[in-house]
């Protein structure tokens, strides 16, 4: 399952050669090639990942790293920093601004990957394609099944990704409006209430198993999954 990738890069060959790597390795790459792109693009589609120069034409990208940190629509994006900076002040000051890791040029595309792979288990785990099972519930995301016990429940496309984001983040309780931007987009609009549609389809999804019980109502809060 790949992600949504915005590489903000000014250098056209490096940017080439990053995003053609990324797309053969199944993800979805976007491009900038300076802070006002990729403001714009941000706006847009909002990544999942941003790749980020430090050196960029009209703004440096640790002062763009804080922007998007203090922005509630962007701060939650993981960023990785991409410098020819490596002095471990660099490191420290790339960090504070609020970039998850910090990688610096030249770097191999293997080790871009695995840093990339390793940020959205951490930041982003129902972005990976790791098998998950929650009480006996077992959910592949890169075949799209779930199962228990060797039998296939079906769900939906929205249920199985309500119901991938619940197993990746157990036993926190989420509002219906944090629901729609993890699951459907902050970009998309809809109805907070179409959550309680797919909430009730998804419990019907995983009456079989009995696993249907797992996900939990909180009074006046949202939805959690309780293992």
């Amino acid at each position: 399952m790949g992600s949504e990738i915005l590489v903000v890069e000014d250098e056209p060959a490096i940017q080439e050669l990053i995003a053609v790597n990324l797309e053969h390795a199944g993800h979805h790459v976007q491009r900038a090639h300076s802070a006002s792109e990729a403001d714009a693009l941000i706006r847009d589609i909002r990544p999942d990942l941003i790749l980020l120069d430090w050196m960029l034409p009209d703004l440096a990208g640790t002062a763009l790293a804080r922007r998007l940190r203090a922005d509630a629509r962007s701060k939650d994006i993981p960023i990785i920093m991409l410098t020819a900076r490596a002095q471990e002040h660099d490191k420290v000051e790339g960090l504070d601004a609020g970039a998850d890791d910090y990688i610096t040029k030249p770097f191999s595309i293997k080790e871009l990957l695995a840093r990339i792979k390793a940020v959205l288990r951490r930041r982003s785990p129902q972005l990976t394609d790791e098998l998950i099972e929650v009480a006996g519930l077992q959910l592949d995301p890169a075949a799209h099944r779930v199962a228990c016990n060797e039998t296939q429940l079906h769900l939906g496309p929205t249920e199985f990704k309500l119901l991938h984001f619940f197993m990746t983040h157990p036993e926190r309780v989420y509002s219906r409006m944090q629901l729609l931007d993890q699951v459907w987009g902050d970009h998309v609009f809809v109805e907070e209430r179409t959550v309680d549609v797919h909430i009730r389809r998804l419990r019907q999804a995983l009456e079989p198993s009995g696993h249907d019980r797992l996900i939990e109502t909180v009074r006046g809060a949202g939805y959690r999954l309780h293992a």
